[in-house]
This record gives structure tokens, sequence and C-alpha cells, in this order.
């Protein structure tokens, strides 16, 4: 099929990718000449594993191109917008500033019975909106929602092969003639049994509203255990493993550490609380300020946890931490709790350096003020104390032998904990976790 892809961010980049991998003629459009210089050449703006030589592949077919003129769009069947939806400045209600521009732009190059597909991220209600400028200016074309659920890290994994689809068309009937069309472009996942569910538009809008509240609300449980099982002297990860045993809780997103962060879950679950306020819900997801409130309760506990390591006082002490990123195999720095802790800590008197893999000319452009590492041997010498923050491969695989003659004071807060406290203790480091004994 002909398919358009508004929007080449995170989300649009590796969509795009992956229909062009799937067989069909594909176009990415997007307003920022440098990223769709970037992508035209095979180079992804951002760090995703697999997507460079995905990338790389397709255009070698002629399959995929990218544009910055939104003509391009003209002759596809199929257009789908993936811009982002940021949190408004000030608030906490999603910014669809980008949605609405993507779909005007749109308009003037729809077709009789093309098909819109919105993968973004919006409030529930947005879908209908969109959905009556679309017959307004074209009456045969439609528009379907179809939620994304991707990893940061496995995103192009997870768009080959998702563990569902969710169609959300305006009947929320099988017959709807979208339907059709969106089952011959997911013809190969469909085909390996790949699930999927059609239903109405706003049902589909709270499927990821709900599923990233859930997320956040498990990470954010186990977080509050942490701070229950330190009081009590209790260890957090022997109870995760045992509750996690019971199959109605399962012991996925049941890691206790430093908290969420990134470009998803905390601005989706703070516009999910103010879309239920318009929609005179608001007492429904009052639990969601407590989620929220936990996450970022746990960057202060490390700060504490950091001053009660280094012998009471951070002032002058030099600590490296070790990860920028919000998570591992990402370079994504949105809300990261580690700089966010990084920062805290260089405002308390510490002198901060912080290191990690792929993140850190993104973590520059957030906090200029910190000092960034790119060599962790450099970054780790003479440190008065180490802070694993994010759980990448290589750092949960440090030598707690190897580094003890390197550092200024062997110690160490391990703040995913991921390493091993009697490994790290045995080798002479003063050694902390997140809920740990």
């Amino acid at each position: 099929m002909r398919i358009s892809v508004i929007g080449c961010g995170y989300l649009g980049a590796v969509h795009a990718a992956c229909m062009a991998k799937l067989g069909h003629e594909v176009v990415g459009i997007d307003v920022d000449e440098r990223k769709i210089a970037d992508l035209s050449a095979a180079t992804a703006p951002f760090f995703e594993p697999g997507l460079e030589a995905l990338l790389k592949e397709v255009q070698e077919t002629g399959r995929l191109s990218f544009s910055t003129d939104m003509s391009a769009a003209a002759d596809s069947d199929v257009h789908f917008i993936c811009v982002g939806t940021p949190q408004k400045k000030g608030e906490n209600a999603a910014d669809l500033t980008y949605v609405d521009a993507a779909l005007t732009s749109l308009l003037p190059y729809l077709d009789e019975d093309d098909v819109v597909v919105g993968k973004s991220t919006v409030p529930v209600g947005t879908a209908g909106r969109l959905a009556q400028i679309v017959k307004a200016h074209e009456e045969t074309a439609h528009l379907i929602w179809n939620p994304e659920f991707l990893r940061e890290g496995h995103a192009v994994a997870d768009t080959l092969q998702p563990d569902r689809f969710v169609y959300g068309v305006p009947d929320g009937s099988e017959d709807h003639p979208a339907v059709a069309i969106l089952d011959e472009v997911y013809a190969a996942p469909l085909s390996s049994g790949t699930p999927r569910i059609v239903t109405d538009h706003p049902t589909a809008e709270l499927v990821k509203a709900a599923a990233n509240s859930f997320l956040a609300t498990k990470i954010s449980f186990i977080n509050a255990m942490a701070e229950v099982c330190e009081a009590s002297g209790a260890d957090v990860t022997r109870l995760a493993d045992a509750i996690g045993m019971d199959e109605r809780i399962g012991r996925k997103f049941l890691n206790a550490g430093i908290g969420f962060g990134g470009g998803c879950l905390p601005k989706d679950i703070r516009a999910f609380m103010a879309r239920a306020g318009e929609l005179g819900a608001d007492q429904a997801l009052t639990f969601l300020r407590e989620v929220d409130a936990i996450n970022m309760r746990r960057r202060t506990r490390v700060v504490e946890l950091s001053r009660e390591l280094c012998d009471g006082t951070l002032l002058g002490k030099r600590i490296t931490v070790l990860g920028a990123a919000f998570k591992p195999e990402s370079d994504d720095v949105r809300d990261s709790p580690a700089l966010s802790i990084a920062a805290q800590l260089q405002l308390q008197g510490a002198v901060v350096t912080v290191t990690d893999p792929k993140a850190l000319q993104n973590a520059a452009k957030r906090f200029p003020e910190l000092h960034f590492e790119p060599d962790m041997d450099a970054a780790i010498s003479g440190a008065d104390a180490l802070l694993l923050l994010t759980e990448w491969k290589q750092y949960q695989r440090l030598d707690p032998h190897a580094l003890h003659s390197s550092v200024g004071s062997p110690r160490i807060l391990d703040g995913r904990n991921v390493l091993d406290p009697g490994k790290w203790r045995a080798a002479g480091w003063v050694y902390r976790g997140l809920g740990r004994a």
C-alpha cells in the first residue's frame, strides 16, 4: 500500500521504517529539515537499537523516502499521524497543537476513501473531534485511532511483532470499511497471530492512557513498598519476587528504584488526570496524584541516601552518576530521574560527574551546568561515591574488585537494585540499595 507517516520523531521514524519493512511504499513527512536530511541519509536522529540498520535496508529497496513537503502525502491511501503530544507548559493537560496542525496540513491532500490513522497519545474525545473535521472536508474519508505501545529500546520489534492491535472506529464495528484497510496494512503481523480488537474511538484512546496509568501505578506501588521496607528492615527485591509469583500480580514492573521518567508515563498520567477533570470524572483518578507524588519522592530519597552514604554531608564530595538516560538502550533524557538527581546533588554542594554510553549529548542540552564525561573510567576516577541510576548492562557488569583502586572511597548507591550486594560488600565497598537493608 501507499502510506504517509506525518511526524518523524521517535514514533514516526520507527513506524515509517517498519511499514516499509512490511512491504509498503512509505513517505515520512516532517517540518524539521535537519531531521529529514538525517533520515534520508539513513541516519537516525536518536538512538534506538536496530533502527539505523533497518533504515538502510528499506531505503535500498526504494520503498522508503522522506520529505518536508506535505504534498508528498497526496498519492497515499493511508496517512498515519505520529506527532508528539507534550505536556502543556504550566498545566497537566496534553498539548494537541501538533496533532491539529498535522491534520490541517493533510486535509488538502486527502482523496476519496483515504484513511487517516491516529497513533499519537491523545486525550479521550480527540478522535471524535478530528473525525468530524475529516468528514467535513472529504465525506468518504475515514479517521481511525490505532494507539501505539512501543517500548524505547525495543521499538522496532514492538512495531513489527506487536502484542496487540487496537482499532478505534466511529461505530466500533468490525464492518467499518477502514478496518479492512488497516488489516491490509498490518497483514504480516496479523497472519502470524497478533490479536486485534476493534472498538469505538473513546475506548481506543483510553487504552493507551489506561495502560500507562496501570504501569505507572505498579512502579509507584513497589517504590512505596521500598519506603516501608527501609523503615522495617525488609528487602524489597525479595518482597517483589514473592508477590510477583502470584499470577494475578506478576513480576514485571515491580523493580524498586529511582522511579519512572521519559516522554510517556509522567506526562500521560498527568494528561489523563486533566482530561478526567474536564469530563467531570476527576475523583476516579485521584489515586494517580499519589502515584505521581511517590515517583517524584524517589528522587529526593536518593539525594538523602547519597548524603548518608557520604558521612552526612554532600559539600565538596565527588559523586559520579552512572547513567543519564531515563532507561537503558535509549538516549532519551526527557524527565530523566537520573539527571534530576544529579542536578539536586550539585545544588547541595556535591561535585557531580555524569557518564552515559549514549545520552550525554542530549543531557548536556537539558542540564548544561552539569559536568559530563564520556569515558567511564575517567568519570569514576577519584570518586567519593558512585550512583548507579540507569541500568545499562555495562554498569551491571562492573567488577567491584577492579574498581576499588580507582575510586577515592569505595561507596556505591544502587539506584536500580541490579547489583549483587554481597559481591560488592565482599570487595570492600559500602553498598546501599533502595528498599534493602
